[in-house]
């Protein structure tokens, strides 16, 4: 028999700290930066982002995103055989954010790991747990993206600090004999490495270098619609469909602008484009998973329906993934 992965259960979790433009406006404004709601806005569509509280992890934001997407698929925690968690801002230098999540959902034995490809790399550990299912490495899989990046962000640098917020996305993810992921698509070129970063490292137990996020804002945005385009046709072509076959397009939700220029490209209608940026932010590796969760809970994800996920990150990296839900 021909084994498929298929997604049957999602969740999330966002902090319970939600700060509005205006909150950070005043944040700000202490620290002698201005900026405005409408300046962050008309830029990003951002207008609200979640951040953790002291002696709260990545970990925490994926264990309860992960127990959503656990009872969302009727599956308990002593079936899933494996866990991959993609995530920038790890609980610790080591073990693995995914060992430190198996232990708090009471797992043990499977083998889990985690993906580092910044805001894409949900879709790396989609492709990883894809290919690890089909063949036969798993049968029930934990895929998520969760980040706490409100503790990578130079609050004095009013162009990178009002786009990023936390969270957490997991899917369930079942060896099917239906297909679910019909194509995979991914890629990076490490000659972009400067242009989005956190250059910091550790030596000695001292943080050596800049432990902040650094950006060149247009750099990234002119090279994501382009390779955001490139992706989202390749995997198409991989799997014999069109964009007409698209009932739903879920990119990383970065920036209002890259998205709506990747829906133009992909003659696509911002209605079937789920869109949650304006309320989560940049949330990194959890963006994509946040999203497809909301659209599935509020009704406009159903099953049946072809879903374009794609993203893309520091690295830098790209992809997506093409899949019938």
């Amino acid at each position: 028999m021909t084994r498929f992965a298929r997604i049957t259960g999602t969740g999330s979790c966002l902090p319970p700290q939600r700060l509005t433009n205006a909150d950070m406006v005043g944040l700000l404004k202490s620290r002698g930066v201005e900026t405005s709601d409408e300046w962050i806005v008309e830029r990003t569509g951002i207008r609200a982002r979640h951040f953790v509280g002291d002696g709260v992890f990545s970990s925490d934001l994926a264990a309860e995103a992960c127990r959503k997407a656990l009872s969302a698929a009727q599956v308990g925690p002593g079936d899933i055989d494996l866990i991959i968690v993609a995530t920038s801002t790890p609980d610790m230098v080591f073990p693995s954010t995914a060992a430190i999540l198996q232990h708090k959902l009471g797992i043990a034995g499977c083998p889990v790991f985690d993906v580092q490809a910044v805001c894409s790399g949900f879709i790396y550990a989609l492709t990883v747990a894809d290919a690890m299912i089909r063949t036969g490495s798993a049968s029930k899989a934990l895929v998520v993206g969760a980040e706490v990046f409100s503790r990578l962000l130079d609050f004095n640098d009013r162009t990178t600090c009002v786009l990023f917020g936390d969270g957490a996305g997991a899917v369930v993810f079942e060896a099917s004999d239906v297909p679910g992921i019909l194509a995979t698509d991914i890629h990076a070129d490490g000659k972009h490495v400067g242009i989005l970063c956190v250059p910091g490292h550790v030596s000695g137990g001292q943080t050596l270098g800049d432990p902040l996020l650094k950006m060149d804002g247009q750099a990234v945005f002119k090279l994501a619609v382009g390779v955001l385009e490139e992706t989202a046709r390749a995997v198409l072509a991989k799997a014999g469909r069109t964009e007409a076959d698209i009932d739903w397009l879920i990119p990383h939700q970065a920036n209002i602008r890259i998205m709506t220029g990747t829906a133009r490209k992909l003659k696509l209608p911002m209605d079937k484009v789920v869109v949650t940026v304006d309320q989560h932010g940049n949330t990194s590796a959890a963006s994509i998973p946040l999203a497809l969760d909301h659209a599935v809970r509020n009704g406009q994800v159903k099953k049946g329906d072809t879903l374009l996920l794609e993203g893309v990150g520091g690295g830098f990296t790209w992809g997506s993934v093409l899949l019938d839900f």
